[in-house]
């Protein structure tokens, strides 16, 4: 019987098991992947964060790169990586939880290698679960290739020939710019009124800025914090006017439907694609937790992490308390909040 099992490896499961080692529990961390950062590494080559180096800081055990660097998803699995040996974190890969159930004064999680039991539990399985696509892309012949961007590579993993790219947000025009700079068609699905924020202005950092004004640390219960929710999110760091520039992208409105052979958009009837990357984001799946009550948006009701079943805590979720509670610079405050908890509960 553990005192606490941490399911999920990420940023957010890392900065969790720092404290609860600060706090002498006995804990194991649990992860669906294979090796430590595999999150990340799952993602497209190319990809980059949008923070620099020094708010990029898991809680203990500082970033290893200089300032102003900003760090590609190999740089971060591997900071991952040292983060668990340095700290020697006990965790078990290749072990996906598919069911959670409180018992008297104990869960009880199930996964492929049989049940695991723990007085408490901290679920860090971050915000990207269920990659989204629309029910009419099930209309679309198989030979048009359909990737997510959650599995989307690289264009040489594409096939030859025109290629739409749907969604508006980061991953979409990074994608896009991506895909359009090896010279063949793509056809741009979204949005292009966007909201653009420079990775600098003014010879700083857009989070020096974030951070100086406090951005940041509205929460989701205030005024601002609420307004912010609300809205659409900006593109950080990627010229967004500047690509749509670019003469093989042809911007064709929102996806409205499809065919076997062609998809309809706003703008146009497009019958010659070959690939589709959807960048629509994803939905998040907490259905494998017994008991759970869930918010409007499919998300645990909580407060600070704190969940109404009694020992059960997540930590992660995009805007669980202020914008950067999902990030990686970010978590460790929110960490450092349920660590509180977790130890005037037990005083």
């Amino acid at each position: 019987m553990l005192d606490f099992i941490i399911v999920g490896g990420g940023q957010a499961g890392l900065s969790m098991a720092y404290h609860l080692q600060q706090l002498k529990q006995n804990f194991l961390i649990v992860d669906k992947e294979k090796e430590v950062g595999a999150s990340w590494l799952n993602r497209w080559d190319s990809l980059k964060l949008f923070t620099p180096t020094e708010f990029n800081h898991l809680v203990g055990y500082p970033f290893p790169a200089p300032k102003g660097f900003y760090p590609n998803k190999w740089d971060v699995a591997n900071y991952f990586k040292e983060y668990v040996s340095h700290f020697n974190i006990p965790i078990q890969l290749d072990t996906l939880v598919t069911s959670i159930e409180k018992k008297d004064d104990f869960f009880e999680l199930t996964s492929q290698h049989g049940i695991l039991k723990a007085r408490n539990v901290i679920i860090s399985t971050g915000p990207f679960h269920t990659p989204y696509t629309p029910p009419f892309a099930n209309k679309i012949t198989k030979g048009i290739l359909q990737i997510h961007s959650n599995y989307y590579k690289n264009p040489e993993s594409l096939q030859e020939g025109a290629t739409v790219v749907v969604g508006a947000g980061d991953s979409g025009f990074q994608i896009l710019e991506e895909i359009a700079n090896t010279g063949r068609t793509v056809y741009y699905a979204g949005e292009t009124n966007v909201s653009t924020l420079p990775q600098t202005f003014l010879g700083k950092t857009l989070w020096w800025w974030f951070t100086k004004t406090g951005f940041l640390k509205f929460n989701k219960y205030s005024w601002i914090g609420k307004r912010i929710q609300s809205g659409r999110q900006p593109v950080i760091g990627t010229d967004v006017k500047k690509i749509l520039r670019k003469e093989n992208i042809i911007p064709v409105g929102r996806a409205i439907n499809a065919d076997e052979q062609s998809i309809t958009f706003e703008k146009d009837r497009i019958n010659n694609i070959k690939n589709i990357v959807w960048a629509t984001g994803y939905r998040p799946n907490f259905s494998w937790i017994q008991g759970l009550e869930l918010d409007k948006h499919g998300y645990p009701k909580n407060h600070r992490g704190v969940s109404a079943i009694e020992g059960l805590y997540f930590i992660g979720l995009p805007w669980m308390h202020t914008r950067s509670s999902a990030t990686l610079g970010g978590v460790s405050e929110d960490a450092a909040y349920l660590a509180d908890i977790i130890q005037k509960k037990r005083s």
